[in-house]
């Protein structure tokens, strides 16, 4: 099964919990496997806690290739808990 994923890439990714470092790490990884999923759109859950990965995330997010554009989650998306991501 080389080259094949285990699960399929879904279009959400949940980063609450985890320390800077292994956000940063899991969101790179992610956004590489949800262009070549070739989806369009995704879901980035941060939590609101301090702030502090939603801050590290959208700075990652500004200057990342693979991101047209990104934004605050809506009424029902999760808030400000939520980015939601464009894809290039």
């Amino acid at each position: 099964m080389y080259g094949k994923r285990k699960t399929p890439v879904t279009d959400e990714l949940r980063l609450r919990h985890l320390t800077v470092d292994e956000a940063l790490l899991r969101l790179d990884q992610y956004l590489n496997d949800a262009v070549m999923a070739g989806l369009y759109q995704v879901k980035i859950i941060h939590g609101k806690g301090t702030g502090t990965i939603r801050r590290v995330v959208r700075e990652r997010l500004a200057q990342h290739p693979l991101v047209q554009s990104y934004r605050n989650g809506e009424y029902g998306e999760g808030g400000f808990g939520v980015t939601i991501v464009v894809l290039a």
